[in-house]
């Protein structure tokens, strides 16, 4: 649909309209909702890998030395 063809219509420009800010609100209000820890009862959760294996700051200090 050429866009010279779509302002023509005061109507069809609401509708166009209305669909850009419907996506835009869609896109945007679907802010990331913070984590919850039920299970620990909200204690601080051990830290863990993406496998969910346990580890401490001297597995870290181990990666840092490594490097050279």
């Amino acid at each position: 649909m050429g866009f010279s063809r779509l302002f023509r219509s005061r109507w069809a420009a609401l509708v166009w309209s209305a669909g850009i800010l419907w996506t835009a609100y869609n896109v945007a209000a679907d802010a990331p909702e913070p984590p919850t820890n039920a299970a620990s009862g909200g204690a601080t959760a051990q830290p863990g890998d993406a496998t969910g294996a346990a580890f401490d700051a001297r597995d870290l200090a181990v990666l840092a030395n490594a490097g050279g």
